[in-house]
């Protein structure tokens, strides 16, 4: 596994992380806690090293989950949360106070004195606007709850004002195959400012796995079946903004440019990995398998010059337009 230097913290982490909201067993479907922590420790083997969580992911449960790993691990893991779309602060509730009582519990939960991590979860734009959200970050910081602070956001135009804040570590963005507008709207800020950058949706909630079909079935409790148009939270959240029907049509006009001896999934990652701005990928999975799997598209080579060009093409002519969501 290769790393990366997590903007300017000095600290390296894994260009493949692990996304671990599915570990909250309510949004993907249900994971019991076996298989949570074999997830967990595949990744470990596989040289994961970054762990992106939140804790709204199951009500607590995915940092419980990471928390009671930590215990049994020697290996060193740089584990990020996020904070602000819990009840009691989504969409109103920030205050000072209520980012210190979620700072802590995730404390608690992570079994931690200190986070290396913690995010602002999607919230409203206007907050960020504002900007004392920021300074209470800040003030936590200096206590020594938190090491650093950063953002996770669904617009580039909430990216850029994140980026006007003193102290701001990391973003974490929708980048895949299907979103490609940060390359060019973000991508050259946030190099300037060393600001790391961490992607989620990769795979577009699956979508660019290549293996869904528009007769698929998802279970009750997964967002795939009750985000699709967002009914529950931002739509770009799920199939990245695209209409299900769409997604996996533009997903299969994808396979016959997969390289030999890729699998979808992995060229999709590459992808991702060839762009010098992103610092790690946080691909959540959902079996043991698919965490080995998406580990090893550090060591792949790049994808060729002219695959990229056909990619961009890709979205340009026939992606943009079907985008949902703030973008």
């Amino acid at each position: 596994m290769k790393t990366r230097n997590f903007g300017q913290t000095g600290h390296q982490v894994s260009e493949i992380g692990l996304g671990c909201w599915q570990l909250g067993g309510t949004d993907w479907g249900t994971v019991d806690e076996a298989d949570c922590h074999a997830i967990l420790a595949a990744a470990v083997e596989a040289g994961v090293n970054f762990f992106d969580t939140a804790d709204v992911y199951g009500g607590g449960r995915s940092e419980e989950l990471i928390g009671r790993f930590l215990k049994q691990t020697e290996c060193e893991i740089f584990v990020a949360t996020k904070l602000g779309r819990t009840a009691g602060l989504y969409p109103g509730g920030y205050s000072e106070a209520s980012l210190r009582a979620a700072t802590e519990a995730s404390l608690k939960r992570l079994g931690m004195e200190t986070l290396d991590l913690t995010q602002l979860h999607c919230v409203p734009t206007e907050i960020l606007r504002q900007g004392e959200i920021f300074e209470w970050l800040r003030k936590l910081r200096d206590e020594g709850k938190i090491r650093r602070f950063g953002a996770s956001v669904e617009s580039m135009d909430e990216a850029l004002v994140c980026l006007e804040q003193p102290g701001l570590t990391s973003l974490q963005i929708i980048f895949n195959l299907f979103r490609q507008k940060p390359a060019e709207v973000l991508f050259p800020a946030a190099i300037a400012s060393k600001v790391a950058l961490i992607v989620r949706l990769p795979l577009a909630s699956g979508a660019l796995a290549g293996n869904l079909s528009v007769t698929t079935i998802f279970p009750e409790n997964d967002h795939r079946n009750y985000n699709r148009d967002g009914q529950a939270f931002n739509v770009g959240e799920t199939f990245a903004g695209l209409p299900y029907e769409k997604a996996v049509e533009l997903a299969d006009s994808l396979k016959p440019l997969v390289p030999a001896g890729l699998t979808m999934a992995q060229m999709a990652q590459r992808w991702i990995l060839d762009h010098p701005a992103v610092t790690t990928v946080i691909t959540g999975s959902s079996r043991p398998s698919q965490v080995t799997a998406n580990a090893a598209v550090s060591l792949l080579s790049p994808l060729s010059p002219e695959l990229h060009d056909t990619l961009r093409k890709f979205y340009q002519n026939e992606v943009g337009a079907y985008i949902r969501g703030p973008y």
